[in-house]
Formats: structure tokens, C-alpha cells, sequence
């Protein structure tokens, strides 16, 4: 294999695919990059066996063929290259990987390319295609809510529920609990899978197209793949039985506060400063006369207390949260005005972008001794 590419091409692609490369390999070709060049494109293929990548971007094939390259060293020899265009040259009788650019020239060791496991299409029982810039929106409100605690897999992930044209995300770890839902004006199918956290904030930082572009998203019962550009992502899915959130979801609420998002986030940051270094970070929030009062203490510290305007319907009432899952929400809510609906101070508060049901936010308060 000989081909010739654009440096700055050649890099990103290599960046993309190399985030899926194991750090801890099970075995030493899941440290590669699988690359195969022909007809002017050069294919890129890295995967830890949980997530696949490919990448594609277009080459100077002078000599078709493939190789196996440790991906990170190849990475950081590409990024540090001197020129505009590298030139990458396998001599298959000597293993051996020539790398040039300018007066730069390094070799690289390669490994045995029949080996390597490559990124393939999956089977499908369901397809369906979304705007990158609406898959965001699942992800973005909903990924942050998911475990980081591995004793529960199903909860480390995100539950995708495709049912004839309606799309929800949830995501819970047990004290609060994230639900996106997205309306298609035709019918996608029904599927139920969990989807890993990883592999979403993985995508996410993909999909950073300033014009909405399609995404061809593919699922089965084991895996789910996303085709977007000159990338093709696969991963695997967790196995396990998602439980019913609905029913976490209050119905009811006697008092209703909008607050601004902004200036509740802000606040909430500024007073979180005193309480988050104890275990559960929490600050206070009382409701009356017009306003909200949120308030922290740490007897090793000391305590926090602001006030902001906040349009009360209803009863007061004070409850207190991890301070961290309320910052959580709000920063990724888009509207000016967010709702709070409440109930009573030890039941859970849901959270609202303004006149809008396609988000929910629900929140467990922490019970004190005050």
C-alpha cells in the first residue's frame, strides 16, 4: 500500500477513529488501526470490541492494500508531521510502515492486518433516520442523568423506546431521572434497547454540524449503528430489563414556581460553593412570599444563602436537593424560563423547560435533619 494525503484530513479522521481503540487491550491487535486504501479513499478502522468506528477521507492511492498500525503512536507521528501532505508507504516483505512528510521520516512496525476485526454493518430489525441536530437534543438531555456506578449496567445507559413514530430517551440512576420525547411524522418501527452512556458521549461530540444533516440510525436487539457524513459508528448494547419510569413521573403538583434558568443556575452554582464538598452536596430551597431563598451550610466551612425572584403558584413549601443535579438540568434546558412543580417537601419535583412537555426532569429531594 502507498497513498498520499492531506495532513490536516488524515488527522481528524485518525482523531475520530483512534477514540475507539482499547486502552487496556484483551488482546495486542485491539491497539490498531485497521486502514485499507482503493479507488481514492482511505478507510480507517479502530474498535475495543464495545465500540466501532470507521472513518473514511479521500487519498493518492499509488498502490492499493491494507494494513494494521498501533493507533495511537500512528496518531501522534501524523499530529506532529511537518508538511501539508503525508505519505504512507508498506513495505510488506519487511513489516515495516514508512512515514513521510517533508524532510520528517519515521517507521512504525505493523501488524497483521487479516486479524483485525472490522467495523461491519450491522443486521437490522429497525431503521430509521434523524437529524443530527434533534439526536443531540435526545442525548444531550438525557445522558448526563445515566449511573456512573458499573454494579448496575442497565443503569449506565440510556433507554431508547421506539414505538411505531414516537421516540423517547430515558436515563436514571435511582435518585433522579432525565426523559426526552421526539414526534416523527412517519413510523419507525418498535424497539426497546439500552443504549451506554459512552457511546452517546462519544456521538454527541461528533455531531457538531452548523446545518442539520441526516443520521441513519440501524438497531437490533444487541447492537445499534449511526451513519452520518464520512463516519459509521457501531456499539454494542446492555443487556437487562430498563424499569418503568413512568411511574416516578408525578401527576400532580400544588405549587408551580418559574424561575429564570439562567439566574437559578447561577445561584444555585454560587451557593453550591459551601456544601459541595460534603456527601451529597446539598442546598436548600425555600419557596414563599414571591421568591426563592436557597441556602447551604458546612460546619467546616461555613454557610450560603441567596435570594432571586421566582413566581410562586401555590402553597410555599422548602425542600432540599444535591445541589449538582439541579446545575445538571439547568444547563441544558434552552428555554428562558424553566417550571418547577412540587408536591410536598419530601416528594420528588419535576422540572420543565417553559410550555413545553417533550422534556421532564424529575428530582428526589434529600431528607435533613432541619
Amino acid at each position: 500500500m502507498k497513498i498520499t494525503c492531506a495532513k490536516s484530513e488524515l488527522t481528524n479522521a485518525m482523531q475520530i477513529a483512534t477514540k475507539a481503540v482499547a486502552s487496556k487491550p484483551q488482546t495486542p491487535i485491539l491497539s490498531a488501526t485497521y486502514m485499507k486504501a482503493e479507488n481514492g479513499v482511505l478507510e480507517i478502522h479502530a474498535t475495543n470490541n464495545e465500540i466501532g468506528l470507521l472513518c473514511r477521507t479521500q487519498a493518492d492511492v499509488e498502490r492499493p492494500g491494507e494494513i494494521a498500525i498501533n493507533g495511537r503512536y500512528f496518531l501522534d507521528v501524523i499530529r506532529k508531521m511537518p508538511g501539508d501532505s503525508v505519505t504512507i508507504d508498506f513495505n510488506k516483505d519487511e513489516n515495516i510502515v514508512y512515514i513521510n512528510s517533508n524532510q520528517a521520516n519515521f517507521t512504525l512496525r505493523s501488524m497483521n492486518a487479516a486479524e483485525f476485526p472490522k467495523v461491519k454493518p450491522i443486521e437490522s430489525n429497525v431503521d430509521f433516520t434523524i437529524k443530527d441536530n434533534v439526536l443531540r437534543s435526545l442525548i444531550k438531555k438525557t445522558v448526563f442523568a445515566c449511573a456512573k456506578d458499573e454494579s448496575r449496567p442497565v443503569f449506565t445507559g440510556c433507554y431508547l423506546d421506539i414505538n411505531d413514530s414516537k421516540v423517547t430517551m430515558a436515563a436514571t440512576n435511582m435518585h433522579r431521572l432525565a426523559v426526552k420525547y421526539e414526534q416523527f411524522p412517519e413510523q419507525l418501527g418498535n424497539i426497546k434497547i439500552i443504549i451506554p452512556s459512552s457511546t452517546l458521549l462519544e456521538l454527541m461530540h461528533n455531531l457538531n454540524s452548523d446545518i442539520p444533516s441526516d443520521i441513519k440510525v440501524s438497531c437490533n436487539f444487541n447492537q445499534i449503528s449511526f451513519a452520518f457524513d464520512d463516519i459509521y459508528m457501531t456499539s454494542r448494547l446492555i443487556e437487562g430489563a430498563y424499569p418503568d419510569y413512568q411511574h416516578v413521573i408525578p401527576k400532580e403538583h400544588a405549587t408551580l414556581v418559574t424561575l429564570d434558568s439562567v439566574e437559578f443556575n447561577s445561584a444555585v452554582d454560587r451557593v453550591s460553593l459551601i456544601s459541595r464538598g460534603g456527601d451529597y452536596n446539598i442546598v436548600k430551597l425555600d419557596f414563599s412570599n414571591g421568591q426563592l431563598k436557597i441556602t447551604s451550610y458546612n460546619p467546616e466551612v461555613g454557610t450560603a444563602e441567596e435570594t432571586i425572584p421566582a413566581a410562586i403558584e401555590g402553597p410555599d413549601i422548602t425542600l432540599s436537593f444535591n445541589g449538582q443535579y439541579l446545575m445538571d438540568v439547568l444547563k441544558v434546558i434552552d428555554s428562558k424560563n424553566c417550571e418547577l412543580r412540587l408536591t410536598q417537601p419530601l416528594a420528588p419535583m419535576t422540572v420543565k423547560e417553559e410550555k413545553d412537555d417533550a422534556f421532564i426532569y424529575v428530582v428526589t429531594p434529600v431528607r435533613t435533619k432541619n
